[in-house]
């Protein structure tokens, strides 16, 4: 069409000048420019092959670029002369400058002048770089761009080398700096036209990028290469006049990088072209090519050799399939990929005689890897590290650097996705991640295969990289364990012990304690495979023991204490010493005692800066290190000599501590000691007390703790005066003091909790300072509130002396009788009545202080006085909890003690509540019933207290525990069920508020059921036990909810579950078990204190009896409510097993049930026969109805009625009767006549066998076989007449194919082959045997240890607990489910790498990535890069969306050119976008309504279209006939009238699709998709064949 209109031109007129001059004058639109271009390549082509043109014609285009175009190009303010300023769009604006920039290089080819094009380049250059160093495309950058593009491939290589340098570097330059358009068109235009032009240009361009260095950014670069990826990578030898990138090493890391690039699609595609081009340039070229070596001891990046070109053409072909794959993010078409994988593996190495070697570098597997591991696609990710960590079990891999980066790296950070580590489907809870296990192998291999000089470094930096994120629990605990599992090896010095230290750190992130104990434990347990001892001091060793927590992992009496103290023992002549000195100047001792001896001496020692009045509280920190290693070396010595006597082990702790010793004999009588010696002393012994107490040794006899206790007792009296002294005679007098105060007080209750263990040994000492400390802290107390103005030292000692009157009633509380002597209960107890309560404490006013300094802040004076009331009211609980002040005002008045408690609360911080709330529990009895709203009052202020700590796990727990006793209190529960006020209402909503709670905060119910059943447990004996079952009746909606409660889990806290049910598996062999208390705050330990309370209660007993007949018709109406629940019922789903729950209970409770109760809820159970229900749920209900019967033949009637409603029962409910009726043998046991019920079930099971559903007939035979079994045995009468019927319906159930393998399979299932429903019966089957064989996920498995577990309430010894045989027990639910013939899920995993794979063909990531180069600069049309010609489809006659829709993916599947549309907002349409799939965004779009289409036809007719209706007509040419042109138009017709009458006269050719069939006509989206297939064949393979059969006359279709 373009040379038609230049032709045109040249014919009007012999002189181009003319036809110049009138192109440029007028308005510059962009049909007039682009014809200008026309007619100048008309010109340049005559030029070319000698023609005409003249003198005169180099001037004229040197006017015309200079006059006409270069003010064009500039801007609006150089227009020429007289033209219109319009202000096109930029689209419009871009064409323009296109067409002019075409224009102007045919300008200065017609010139005949090369200066002209240089002058050119360097004016635009200069505008180019006057626009700055990342210009847009505002004012003239975009110009510029557009005439170095046009003019540069004119710049002669020689004269204008230096211009082209410049213009190449720019451009360059330009390209690399960003995402702009600016950037892009540089990329996209400028560099491939300067490529174009001459070796000069592209060898700068070359230098600019090799020269770079350092990462960069990988797109732009990637982006520049594949603009000149034809002169770069170029096909054959005679083009090589540039460089050959296939040479160069950072050629290929820039396109490794890109091939892993997760961020970026396009990228990525670059990259893929690069490769697949240097692979066919080198298959096409044949010479052996090799890049720059990188590692002098790997391979090259790149290389090839024409002997190896089959080889290396599959190991390329295979790779890029891989990486074509990955694009799709589907992993059923990734797996079948990864055998190729392992190929590549295989063909990247070769086997020599002293090992394997790479051949291929090893790089370009990991960016394969890489890739995996950052997709959006989590379940890929996990695939793509499992095959990488499989690796090195199925094959030796020869060593490479670049694999040990990669495992830091990548590797690494897609280790830190906790979802990696969920359980494989079918995996039992607790069995361990399966990448976590592969985790732990394959750092064991990796290291051992690893060069002794490279093993520390990796280690190192293993361990580094561990530190250099946070990290979630889960992935921390399972590199802690694999870390722990590489073998022994001296490989990590200081540097790697601190790095130690620092993931140690990472660990206390977490709020899981058992997590974060076990990953401890393997820490410590890796610091001992692979510290080198020589290469650490013991300072280093201690300081890194201290970043443990003792209480979470290094626990005395444990397994890892035992391995520590053996490491340190074995080790301890090879320890190093510290560089560093200690604060005396001395070098650290070497060996182990001599060491702890010396940390003794000088942390009892105070340093020069302590001894002044105004030192700190000793630091506990250090004085825990200085325990820890006393204990330790006490413990290494104690291994050292197991066989001595144990005098030694006495010895080396005296000797140890004769320092302390010495110290705290001297505390409370000589004056001299300095008191921060006695301090720091004081802190030591309270340290060692608490690392050594039975409680964290878990040792009730520890010999250590013996010999500790032997040697400190004798010190307590002088402990006791130090104490006394320091707490009474005004020493403590600033605010800083107070953790002084503390400190005492600490120190002496763990003394006095010492004494009363060990009652009677000791001095008196320490009992006989209570009446001294009890009056001197009273006597402060009465002093301080006689109306003296308030100072801080008064105010300071009235906060110490309460605290020391709270310790002296915890100590009375501990031991009332050693201290009866030694205090004078009723002073006290006369004192702690008159105890104002609702007084705090006023801050001094400055002038009161003796100095600025003094004065504290608001924050830290609130901190005092929320201390004081804390105090104060742990008084007042040891008063109220006495009951021996009855003429205390707290007593007369409850109600003014209860709302001074409610006042209290509003002062007290959350976290010190728990005093108030033990005067609450005491009060609210007494205020129950004579003051309802305040007691209500006192309910929400506690459950707010307790619920806003919710988030604070350390003294969560404590404080809930002190609620549920104070508002769950049996006499609170009593007192309200028997008002029915609005306490009783309260007490219910706080008990459904804490049952919400535990949806997210586990462990919530678990305390609030656990004391409950405990206060309800009274024994037989007991005079309230009435009143105690009472309350559970009041209460049974707990009990209920108690019964069905369990929460369905997220995804992450379900992998919290798994983890710690598999920590919990390790028993002893993780410290944590044993360090860590079992809280049991797991959802099922709920229903197992439920279940274990409900087996407790006696039958015997009325009260207990009623309880149980209460809750079995609460169950069976849950269960009634939920199957009439809208909600939706599916395996494992929150109804599924709620109904499962409640059938466990029913079993549960069914030996307690009598023939009475049954006649009320029989109907019921029945009823819940006739529900579709799950497996499960069917099961349990089927086992009940059988041991009914079978205790209670007298059901049988109503059993019999439940065959009477014939065909409206569901198919499923006749199976479960049937069901029952399979276990007859076990219902007629006690049936004395049992002639009538065989009689009545082998008719019934006859009359079922013909039943017209397969499943129906199925267990009905199997009825059947069973019932006749007992006839014939029993010899019942009649029989003989039935044995023909019988013979011929089972004979029926031996058939062939399907029916003959379900009729084996039903009777080997487990409830009709191996179950026995009174051989059975117990908690085991129940709860555990029962769910795991019927389908329910593990979550509902409660294994019978969890109840013996359970020791809060005891079990009954009555009650069968476990199972008597162990067939079912062993059965494996793959025994017995169904699975079809020949179907094998691990068949795909399994399959051979040479196997066909399918591959999701994406058709634009296949080609040249040309058109994707300026994404910015794209119209909607050149965007979709579709063709100005081609073939068009009209659709402007159809109605329907869905037709649209389908029909746009066909069009854009197939590339038409556009899609012609009456209405484009059709593309909203919900029809056509699910159809569509996103087609239209890549499809041009044209609005044509159906009343223009004779105008648009005409129009597309006169481009040179032809116009082809989709009709049937009396010359219709059939489509196996048609050959479609070039430039085709596609009517389609309504999907009713098809084409309109009026434009079928438009119609150049009708085109119909022959028919073979009935059917008149096809959809109109399947025939324009037939047609629209036929255009694209011709095009792609020539004319269409004449194969087959000729189509039969008047059969067509539209």
């Amino acid at each position: 069409m373009e040379w038609v209109l230049a032709e045109a031109l040249l014919e009007q007129s012999q002189d181009p000048r003319v036809l110049f001059v009138t192109l440029c004058r007028g308005e510059a639109s962009a049909e007039r420019v682009e014809t200008l271009r026309f007619l100048l390549q008309r010109l340049e082509d005559e030029a070319a092959r000698g023609g005409g043109g003249g003198d005169a014609l180099p001037e004229a285009a040197r006017e015309v670029a200079a006059g006409y175009l270069m003010p064009l190009l500039r801007g609006p303010r150089l227009r020429p002369a007289g033209a219109p300023d319009p202000d096109p769009g930029p689209p419009a604006r871009r064409r323009v400058l296109r067409a002019a920039g075409a224009a102007l290089r045919s300008c200065a080819r017609l010139a005949g002048d090369p200066s002209l094009a240089a002058a050119l380049a360097e004016e635009a250059l200069d505008d180019l770089l006057a626009a700055g160093p990342a210009p847009g495309l505002e004012g003239g950058a975009e110009a510029a761009l557009e005439v170095l593009a046009a003019v540069g491939p004119c710049l002669r290589p020689r004269e204008d080398g230096p211009l082209l340098e410049r213009v190449a570097q720019t451009a360059l330059a330009l390209a690399l700096a960003g995402d702009g358009e600016a950037a892009a068109l540089a990329a996209g235009r400028l560099l491939p036209a300067l490529g174009q032009g001459g070796a000069a240009a592209l060898r700068a361009v070359w230098g600019g990028l090799v020269a770079l260095s350092g990462p960069g950014r990988v797109g732009p670069r990637l982006q520049v290469l594949s603009a000149l990826a034809e002169r770069l990578l170029p096909g054959h030898p005679a083009h090589d006049a540039g460089p050959d990138a296939r040479r160069c090493a950072r050629f290929w890391r820039t396109v490794q990088a890109g091939l892993a690039h997760h961020e970026d699609a396009l990228t990525r595609k670059r990259a893929r072209y690069l490769l697949r081009r240097a692979v066919e340039v080198s298959a096409e070229r044949g010479d052996d090519c090799t890049c720059d070596p990188g590692d002098a001891n790997g391979p090259s990046l790149f290389w090839w050799s024409g002997k190896k070109k089959d080889e290396l053409l599959k190991f390329w072909e295979n790779y890029i399939l891989i990486l074509e794959s990955l694009e799709g993010n589907q992993v059923h078409v990734i797996r079948p990929v990864l055998p190729k994988l392992n190929d590549l593996f295989e063909g990247a190495m070769s086997q020599e005689d002293h090992g394997a070697c790479w051949l291929l570098h090893p790089s370009w597997h990991m960016c394969v890897y890489k890739r995996m591991f950052e997709s959006e696609n989590k379940v890929l990710s996990k695939e793509g590290v499992l095959h990488f960590l499989e690796l090195f079990e199925a094959k030796r891999l020869p060593f490479a650097p670049e694999v040990s980066e990669f495992i830091i790296g990548p590797l690494m950070d897609a280790l830190s996705e906790s979802s990696l580590y969920s359980r494989s489907p079918g995996q039992l809870i607790g069995s361990g991640s399966p990448l976590g296990l592969k985790l732990q192998k394959f750092l064991v291999t990796y290291t051992s295969l690893l060069p002794e000089e490279t093993k520390s470094g990796f280690l190192l930096k293993f361990i580094q990289r561990m530190t250099s994120r946070h990290w979630c629990a889960v992935p921390i605990l399972f590199l802690s364990r694999a870390l722990a599992s590489v073998p022994k090896c001296s490989a990590l010095a200081r540097e790697g012990l601190l790095a130690l230290r620092d993931v140690l750190q990472c660990t206390m992130a977490t709020h899981q304690i058992l997590l974060r104990g076990a990953a401890q434990c393997c820490l410590l347990q890796a610091a001992m495979h692979l510290v080198d001892a020589e290469k650490v001091s013991l300072s280093d060793v201690s300081a890194f023991l201290m970043s443990l927590r003792q209480e979470e992992s290094l626990g005395r009496g444990t397994s890892l204490w035992t391995e520590l103290c053996d490491w340190l023992r074995v080790n301890e002549a090879c320890f190093g010493r510290s560089a560093a000195r200690s604060p005396g100047g001395l070098q650290e001792p070497a060996s182990l005692n001599a060491y702890v001896k010396t940390l003794v001496q000088e942390y009892v020692k105070p340093p020069a800066w302590e001894t002044g009045g105004d030192c700190g509280v000793p630091d506990r920190g250090e004085a825990q290190l200085v325990a820890l290693m006393v204990l330790l070396a006490v413990d290494v010595e104690g291994r050292r000599s197991r066989h001595s006597e144990k005098q030694r082990t006495q010895n080396v702790l005296r000797m140890f501590l004769e320092p302390l010793l010495d110290a705290l004999a001297r505390a409370g009588t000589s004056a001299y000691l300095p008191v921060p010696r006695s301090e720091r002393s004081l802190q030591l012994l309270l340290q060692l007390l608490r690392a050594c107490s039975p409680e964290a040794s878990g040792a009730q006899d520890d010999e250590v703790f013996t010999l500790l206790r032997n040697l400190v007792l004798p010190a307590t009296d002088s402990i006791a005066e130090f104490v006394l002294r320091r707490l009474t005679v005004g020493e403590l007098s600033s605010v800083s003091d107070l953790d002084r105060c503390r400190l005492c007080l600490r120190a002496f209750m763990e003394l006095t909790r010492l004494h009363a263990e060990r009652a009677g040994e000791g001095g008196p000492g320490l009992w006989r300072v209570l009446r001294p400390l009890r009056s001197a802290s009273i006597r402060h107390l009465q002093d301080a509130d006689g109306g003296q103005e308030p100072t801080l030292g008064r105010q300071i000692q009235k906060v110490v002396s309460m605290a020391a009157l709270a310790a002296v009633c915890e100590a009375t509380a501990w031991q009332p009788e050693c201290t009866q002597d030694a205090l004078d209960a009723g002073a006290t107890d006369s004192f702690l009545a008159s105890l104002p309560r609702g007084q705090t404490l006023q801050k001094p006013r400055p002038g009161a202080l003796s100095s600025v300094s003094e004065e504290p802040s608001s924050q830290g004076w609130g901190k005092v006085v929320a201390q004081y009331v804390h105090d104060q009211w742990a008084c007042l609980a040891f008063l109220l909890e006495k009951h021996r002040a009855p003429a205390s005002d707290a007593a007369r008045n409850p109600g003014s003690t209860l709302r001074s408690a409610l006042d209290a609360l509003g002062v007290l911080p959350a976290q010190q509540a728990s005093p108030v709330l033990r005067c609450m529990k005491t009060l609210v009895p007494q205020l129950l019933a004579p003051a309802e709203p305040l007691c209500i009052e006192a309910f929400d202020a506690a459950w707010k207290i307790v619920s806003s700590l919710s988030n604070t796990q350390l003294i969560f727990w404590s404080n809930l525990k002190a609620f549920v006793q104070f508002v769950f209190d049996a006499k609170v529960l009593t007192i309200a069920a028997k008002i029915k006020g609005q306490a009783f209402l309260k007490i219910k909503e706080i008990m459904y508020q804490m049952i919400e709670m535990s949806a997210v905060k586990t462990g919530v119910f678990n305390t609030l059921i656990s004391y409950c059943c405990q206060s309800w447990m009274v024994p037989a004996s007991s005079a309230s036990r009435v009143g105690s079952l009472a309350n559970a009746k009041n209460y049974s909606e707990l009990v209920l909810e108690a019964c069905i409660f369990g929460t369905v889990f997220r995804r992450d806290q379900r992998l919290i579950q798994d983890v710690q049910t598999f920590v919990e598996n390790l028993g002893h062999d993780c410290a944590a078990n044993v360090v860590i208390e079992n809280t049991k705050r797991e959802d099922h330990y709920v229903r197992i204190c439920a279940v274990k309370f409900l087996c407790l209660l006696d039958d015997s007993d009325p009260s207990h009896k009623l309880f149980m007949e209460d809750l079995a018709i609460k169950l069976l109406d849950k269960d009634e409510s939920v199957a009439k629940s809208r909600t939706r019922y599916y395996v494992n789903s929150q109804q599924h097993r709620v109904k499962n729950r409640i059938w466990q209970i029913l079993l549960v409770l069914f030996p307690r049930f009598d023939q009475n109760f049954l006649n009320r809820i029989i109907d019921k159970i029945f009823q819940a026969g006739f529900i579709n229900n799950q497996a499960s749920v069917k099961y349990y209900i089927e086992w009940i109805i059988i041991l009914i019967l079978h205790k209670f033949p007298q059901f049988l009637p109503k059993f019999w009625d439940c065959f009477s409603d014939g065909e409206e029962n569901l198919k499923t409910s006749i199976c479960t009767f049937l069901s029952v009726l399979s276990h007859l043998d076990i219902i007629t046991q006690n049936v004395p006549e049992k002639g009538p019920v065989l009689a009545r079930a082998l008719g019934l099971a006859l009359r079922c066998c013909v039943h017209h559903h397969f499943g129906v007939r199925l267990h009905a035979r199997l009825a059947l076989k069973r019932t006749w079994s007992l006839c014939r045995a029993a010899r019942a009468e009649g029989i003989d007449a039935l044995m023909p019927v019988v013979e011929s319906s089972l004979s029926h159930a031996d058939g062939a194919g399907n029916a003959k393998r379900n009729w084996r399979r039903i009777q080997d299932h487990f409830f009709f082959a191996v179950f026995h429903p009174l051989e059975d019966y117990c908690l085991g089957t129940i709860f555990y045997i029962l769910p795991r064989l019927s389908g329910l996920v593990e979550d509902e498995w409660i294994a019978t240890d969890k109840f013996a577990r359970f020791t809060d309430i005891p079990s009954d010894t009555a009650f069968q607990w476990y199972l008597s045989r162990s067939q079912l027990r062993e059965l494996d639910p793959g025994a017995w489910a169904q699975q079809d013939a020949g179907s094998n899920p691990g068949e795909a995993d399994k399959q051979s790498a040479c196997s066909d794979v399918q591959r999701k063909v994406i058709p634009w990531k296949d080609t040249v990535p040309a058109l994707d180069l300026e994404p910015a600069l794209w119209g909607r049309d050149t965007a979709l890069a579709r063709p100005d010609g081609g073939l068009i489809v009209v659709a402007s006659l159809i109605d329907k969306a869905a037709n649209l829709g389908g029909l746009c993916r066909t069009c854009e599947v197939f590339g038409a050119s556009a899609l012609v549309l009456a209405n484009p907002q059709c593309v909203n349409d919900r029809q056509f976008q699910y159809l569509s799939v996103s087609a239209e965004q890549w499809l041009p779009l044209v609005e044509v309504k159906p009343a223009q289409l004779a105008d648009y036809l005409q129009q597309r007719k006169a481009e040179g279209y032809t116009i082809i209706g989709v009709e049937q007509t009396a010359r219709s040419v059939a489509l196996t006939q048609y050959r479609f042109p070039e430039k085709s138009l596609l009517l389609l017709g309504n999907e009713r009238e098809g084409i309109p009458a009026a434009l079928i006269p438009q119609l150049d050719v009708c085109v119909e699709i022959p028919q073979r069939g009935v059917t008149r006509s096809l959809n109109v989206h399947v025939s324009g998709a037939l047609l629209v297939w036929e255009y694209t064949r011709q095009r792609l393979c020539g004319p269409p064949g004449r194969e087959g059969p000729a189509p039969q006359t008047g059969h067509w279709c539209h």
